[in-house]
Order: C-alpha cells, then structure tokens, then sequence
C-alpha cells in the first residue's frame, strides 16, 4: 500500500496466499474484461481513509483487508489495470479529516476513495468529495446524512445508515412481546438517529417508551443509569453502544442482575465482535444488524474461510462492508474495462450492481444506499446467531437527498 504495513497483514500477504486461499470464491466473481486499451499500463490510484490506530483500529483494518481480499481475487486488476493504493490512517479524529481527503484528492488524485468510520469524518470527507471529487466508497460510517442531504452521485456507501439500524428494532421487539420499553444510547448524533427510527416503527405499532436515558459519550460509568433502569421496571431495553462502551455496558447490565428481568436489545454494534471480551455476560442479548456469523449462505460460507486464511483473523461485519466495497469499485471499473473517464457510465454500473453479499443479497437505492435484509441476533455460545429476519430489503428514507 504506499506501502506501509499497518496492524494487518501486507498487500504482499494477499497475494501470495489469499488469491490460493480463495481460489472458490474467486470463481463465483463477476470476470475481468480485457484492459482498457490506452491506460492498460496505467495504475488505478485508490486512497484509503480508515483508523489503524486507536479505539477504531480494528474496525479500519478488518474493512481494508477484505477489500484487497476481493481486490487480490480480481488479480490486482481493475478493468485490467494494476493498482496503487495510498492509505492514511484517519485516526477516527474529525478535526484532521478535511486535510487527509484534501492529501487524497488534490495532492495524490485518486481515482477512488474509500472511507471511513466514523461518521463526522465521513461528512468532513463527503463534502469534500461529493459531485466533482473520486467516486467516493463508505464502508462503515452510518450517519443518515451520507446518502441522505449530502448525497451525490459519486458516493455510494456499503454498510448501513443510521436509520436501519434503529427501525427494523421496534417491530422485532413487538413481535418478541416487549411493548414497554427503555430508550438507552451514547448522546451523539448517530446514537440520537438510532434512536429516532426506532421510535418511528416502535410507537406505531403499539409500543410505549417509558423513558429516554441518553448518556454522554463516550463515557462508560453506567452505574447510575442501570440503578434508574432497574426502578423502571421495562419489559425491555433498547440500546446503542459500541466499541469499549459496548463491552462495559453488557457486563454492567449482567453484573447488576437486571438480564433476569429485563431483556436487553441494540443495534448490532452491542455484540459485534466482541464475544471474547463479553463473555457470558453477552448470552441472550438479542441485536439488530444486517449481518450475522451464522448465516448460511454459501458466498458467507466462502468468505469467513477466505478471510481467516488470509488474516488469520475471524471476518465480522467490517470486513463484510470491505469486501463489498471492493466488489462495487470492481463492478464499476470492469463495466467500463478500465476507463476512468468513463465517469457516468462507471456510475450507472454500480448503482445498478446487484452483489451476493456475505450478508445475502445487496443492491442499491437511488441515493446509493445499501437496501438488505437486516436480521435479529442472539448471542449464544459467544456467536451471533440469527433468530429470523428482522426487515426484508430494508431501505432508508433518504430525507434531504435530491440526487
């Protein structure tokens, strides 16, 4: 990668052993066509803009690894092109996203940009990139924003909006039972839109919040607030917490007693990949996510198999939105056999694509968000299994797109 090697494993590591590792996957992919004939000898500048260190670390090299994994399956060609990949850590700080997509854009002019985590950097780097930028690839932040008011037709994104990972929650809990419910979440924007939609489909149907316990971020003393919960008395709890704050609540919540009496629910971020850390504190927590360990599709099949191999890791949900991250930018570019000036074209291709996905079936809405099946999960044995499908091709409103 410029080719610095960070916490995971090189480009090099791909090469040699993950295009071996995922010979079966590789031959269930879409085929390269011939290389665009004027550029063929040309690199393909992709800049990566993902966390290597800090709390995000994990996140940012789980997504780029399983994107070159799909990258590596190609051959290391776009369209029949070589590539070249620029990667920064974005260190998940806001205050330094505008310089690094400036680096990305002006100074390295890469052809595409993928990114990031978190969601204020990716609104720092959305409007730097929208309309005139590189077609711009999200893989993980969730903020409706992105393909919502700041929309464009160059960005696409391959993880989830806020709003999907809040509304399929309140018809699950209703059909569970649960119809007085607590509201808990870190008290910052994505925490408050989670919250949002799922009043939007919990209320309607019939349900009560009882309270809306919003806690600072990303403070992790939640002592005072499991003592309110507990005086309460909900059926059940609705959260979003994830990360270190995740691992703190789950335990909290256990160690309190209250997982007798209450049933403890969230976005999937509550459980995700977080088992060992969790322990048996996490067993029965049910969560909402479009992805699950236990899915039974052969392309998840494939997948975790390829991604161990390669990694030496296990594959979750990052590693997922990575991997396709990378099939898209591969749609794109093979639709129009490596012609980057192809610009409209590249895009009706992606928009378009309709990818069998780890998660199960993938395409896309009018403003580039992911539409798919999003699962209710209960961890058991340390795994997130799934119970039933939560929401059926579940879209998101878009509000303020006018793409």
């Amino acid at each position: 990668m410029s080719e610095k090697n960070r916490k995971g494993i090189t480009r090099r590591d791909f090469i040699v052993q993950g295009t071996v590792a995922t010979a079966g996957l590789a031959a269930a992919s879409i085929l390269v066509p011939a290389p665009f004939a004027i550029g063929a000898q040309a690199k393909v500048k992709v800049g990566i803009l993902l966390p290597y260190t800090g709390t995000y670390a994990k996140l940012g090299t789980n997504i780029r690894d399983a994107m070159l994994m799909r990258f590596a399956e190609a051959g290391n060609k776009l369209g029949g092109r070589p590539i070249e990949f620029v990667d920064i850590d974005s260190e998940a700080k806001p205050a330094k996203a505008q310089q690094l997509t400036e680096k990305l854009i002006k100074r390295e002019n890469v052809d595409f940009l993928v990114g990031p985590v978190h969601s204020v950097v990716g609104m720092a780097m959305v409007k730097m990139a929208r309309v005139s930028g590189p077609i711009t690839v999200i893989p993980n932040a969730g903020a409706d924003q992105l393909t919502g008011a700041l929309c464009a037709p160059n960005v696409f994104r391959t993880s989830f909006s806020s709003y999907q990972m809040g509304y399929p929650g309140g018809p699950a809990m209703i059909e569970d039972g649960h119809k007085r419910v607590v509201l808990m979440y870190w008290n910052y924007g994505f925490g408050k839109q989670v919250a949002a939609a799922f009043k939007k489909s919990f209320v309607p149907a019939g349900g009560t919040i009882i309270k809306e316990i919003p806690t600072p971020f990303p403070k992790v003393d939640f002592q005072a607030y499991l003592t309110e919960l507990a005086a309460l008395k909900p059926d059940a709890v609705y959260t979003f917490y994830a990360g270190g704050g995740a691992v703190k609540f789950v335990k909290d919540f256990a160690a309190a007693g209250l997982k007798k009496s209450i049933k403890l629910y969230g976005a999937g971020f509550l459980t995700e990949g977080l088992g060992a850390a969790q322990g048996d504190a996490a067993e029965g927590v049910r969560t909402i996510l479009h992805y699950a360990d236990s899915l039974e599709n052969p392309v998840n099949q494939r997948f975790r198999a390829a991604f161990k191999a390669a990694t030496g890791s296990n594959a979750d949900v990052y590693a997922v939105q990575g991997y396709d991250a990378g099939e898209l930018i591969l749609r794109g570019m093979n639709a129009v056999k490596g012609d980057t000036g192809a610009r409209a074209e590249m895009i009706r291709a992606m928009e378009t694509a309709e990818i069998d996905s780890p998660r199960g079936k993938l395409r896309f809405s009018a403003s580039h968000n992911p539409i798919h099946d999003v699962y209710l999960r209960e961890v058991v044995k340390g795994e997130n299994r799934v119970v039933r499908v939560a929401a059926k091709a579940q879209d998101d409103p878009a509000t303020g797109c006018s793409m």
